[in-house]
């Protein structure tokens, strides 16, 4: 079977469009993770996406009566940009349908290259089903981001160079995945020439696609998506990704949000150039899994995908990257509510230096705070911390996994007021658009009381909202289908220790 892509990638013209991106090495990390680590930029592309690849090379594939009639494609973001460049430049009428939710800058990177825009729908399925539409009635060709053949070759070539760039033993190539195109086109051509060569696909924890479609045997659509890393997004893996990943894909690497943003600085450290999440994303796959297989002195590949990031998502990422670095902890310590008690929970840290701490009087024997200390050593050192803590006859709760305590609590401490009864405390992810939170008023009408509400942007398509609301236990069926109405993304919190120690 890899036979059969590698003419198709060798015969691919990408590079009508494309530039053969540089293979560099991470010196830095390469130090600091024991292994040479080259880093393939396709961040540099013309698009900043590696995306131009798949999407020049469907389209030339074209009859000429199809290129006559055009193409219609949906996306947010760089498998657009790709597409209405290479209808560009092949003179191919091109339409492209966006979320309503897509940031400006990406509405105008894919402007740049004069396509028609239809904005349609709070996300990619919604942009998706109109985009179909559209093309049976206007009888234009649907250019998939992943799933098909001429695509994925196209985006096979990044393979090809790879092999063509690094002469010596590679021991293994990581490859974000979303659709699976990518990593289906490297590894039909690396395993068909080197096939000694580990391809190993990396994905977000909450975007687990093609791993849990690989654990199962079949395509699993993902009832929920993680949009941090908004380019691999994907709750379904394309058909013919999937029958080549089933065949030649070596391991699947899952990675957090902490984990992707400390990558996003790796790659900054070394190169001086900022990725987008799901660009870093392999890097912070290969960082993880050399560190549990123990890898030394290998020669690893990252692919850098992209650099399409909106400017203010770099606070969140530059928050969370020292975290997924093992550089700082966040705990909740229950104090003694007297004078001293915080110099002596001082006296215990030392010099180690604190980052964050927030508290406010709100019982008059015990005091709750939230703390972020900065680690030089690791996970070994947060562990002593905890220890000594413990000696010290301090209650205290390790907040360093608790997404709820990063992106809310941390920035609404201030008291528990008294007296407040039915709370239930939920987590949504509102579309980033004029009306998401009217349309949440209306939905919620006058039943019930909010009683907690937090919102933050991160410069992504979705808000993200901490809600608490007084819900007689009797109401909570009517609570679940309002829920169940709204239609947006979201969880419970309710239980979370770290609710209950700031904010009930």
């Amino acid at each position: 079977m890899p036979k059969k892509y590698l003419n198709k990638i060798l015969n691919a013209r990408v590079y009508d469009v494309a530039t053969e991106s540089p293979l560099d090495e991470a010196k830095s990390l390469s130090a600091r993770v024991g292994n040479k680590v080259l880093i393939k930029r396709e961040d540099l592309q013309a698009v900043f996406s590696f995306k131009l690849r798949g999407a020049y090379n469907k389209m030339l594939h074209l009859t000429d009566a199809e290129k006559e009639c055009g193409v219609i494609a949906a996306s947010a973001g760089n498998h657009a940009q790709g597409v209405a460049l290479a209808g560009k430049k092949l003179g191919v009428p091109v339409t492209i349908v966006m979320p309503e939710t897509t940031p400006s800058i990406k509405v105008e990177a894919v402007g740049n290259w004069s396509p028609r825009i239809v904005l349609h729908g709070d996300d990619y399925q919604e942009a998706y089903e109109r985009a179909m539409e559209i093309a049976e009635a206007e009888k234009l060709t649907f250019v998939h981001p992943f799933d098909d053949p001429d695509v994925i070759a196209g985006q096979g070539t990044v393979g090809m160079e790879i092999l063509r760039q690094c002469t010596e033993d590679i021991d293994a190539i990581f490859v974000p995945v979303g659709g699976g195109g990518l990593i289906a086109g490297i590894a039909a051509y690396v395993k068909a020439v080197r096939p000694e060569v580990k391809i190993i696909g990396v994905e977000p924890e909450d975007a687990a696609s093609m791993t849990r479609s690989l654990e199962a045997k079949r395509r699993i659509t993902l009832k929920q998506v993680g949009i941090f890393a908004d380019g691999v997004a994907v709750a379904k893996v394309g058909k013919e990704p999937f029958r080549l990943a089933r065949k030649l894909v070596d391991d699947m690497v899952l990675v957090s949000v902490d984990e992707i943003c400390a990558a996003v600085k790796d790659v900054f450290d070394d190169t001086r150039h900022i990725s987008e999440p799901a660009g870093a994303l392999s890097v912070a796959g290969l960082k993880k899994y050399a560190a549990q297989h123990g890898l030394k002195g290998k020669t690893l590949v990252a692919i850098n995908s992209g650099a399409n990031v909106n400017f203010d998502r770099l606070r969140h990422i530059s928050e969370r990257s020292d975290i997924g670095e093992n550089r700082e902890t966040l705990f909740a310590v229950t104090i003694p509510e007297q004078p001293g008690s915080f110099r002596k929970f001082c006296s215990i840290l030392g010099k180690r230096s604190v980052t964050e701490f927030n508290y406010r009087y709100a019982d008059e024997a015990e005091a709750q705070i939230f703390v972020g200390i900065k680690l030089s050593g690791g996970q070994e050192e947060k562990e002593r911390l905890l220890s000594l803590f413990r000696d010290g006859g301090y209650a205290v709760t390790d907040l360093s996994d608790n997404d709820t305590a990063k992106l809310h609590i941390r920035y609404m401490i201030g008291g528990r007021p008294r007296n407040l009864s039915d709370e239930v405390v939920y987590r949504f992810q509102f579309p980033e658009r004029p009306g998401a939170l009217l349309k949440f008023l209306n939905h919620f009408g006058k039943r019930w009381n909010i009683s907690l509400f937090h919102y933050r942007n991160h410069g992504s398509a979705f808000g993200r909202v901490l809600c608490g609301m007084q819900v007689p236990k009797s109401e909570m069926p009517q609570f679940k289908k309002f829920l169940k109405n709204l239609g947006y993304s979201h969880w419970s919190e309710t239980k979370n220790p770290v609710y209950k120690a700031f904010l009930n």
